[in-house]
């Protein structure tokens, strides 16, 4: 995900300040990764420096000094570019539990037993999730995130089971190389 993409999205509904960005980023984006501030205000300095957003004052409410940002005209072009561009699926797919699965064969460990594990951890992970969206009052932007990532780790599932039943050719064939 474009963190300058999508702060420049949210500046897209008017001035902010980088905390007001952070905090509707982690609304709007509920299954991702939260923004660090430091993160935050390094790519909004960096939008200011490219012409994409600039200073449209300060204000203190009180408390510490902090600075309002805006998009200007070029951010809103490259904005709307970005939110057209098809995103490629990927070339090349890594898979960390197939990499996992590799080396326990190669170490003489118990690839099934990792396969187990990591499927268990899949399922807690999904009843997460589906506890997160069916909660009363989820909006949908929650609801959407949390079938995007329930659809990945359903996928993730069955690659495990097919794989589980194809251990014993994938040992032969990892041996023998």
């Amino acid at each position: 995900m474009s963190t300058r993409h999508i702060l420049l999205g949210l500046l897209a509904a008017g001035p902010s300040h980088g905390y007001d960005l952070k905090r509707r980023h982690d609304e709007r984006f509920p299954q991702a990764r939260p923004l660090a501030y430091g993160q935050v205000y390094t790519t909004l300095q960096r939008l200011v420096r490219d012409g994409l957003a600039e200073v449209d004052g300060t204000d203190s409410d009180g408390g510490p000094e902090r600075t309002l940002y805006r998009s200007t005209d070029d951010g809103s072009l490259e904005l709307t570019r970005w939110a057209g561009e098809i995103t490629p699926p990927a070339p090349f797919v890594t898979n960390e539990i197939f990499a996992k699965v590799v080396v326990a064969i190669l170490a003489s460990g118990d690839p099934a037993a990792y396969l187990s594990a990591q499927r268990a951890a899949h399922m807690a992970r999904m009843r997460e999730l589906t506890a997160v969206k069916t909660a009363s009052g989820a909006d949908l932007a929650t609801v959407l995130s949390a079938d995007y990532a329930l659809n990945h780790l359903d996928a993730d599932l069955r690659w495990m089971t097919t794989t589980g039943a194809r251990l014993t050719t994938l040992t032969a064939e990892v041996d023998a190389a």
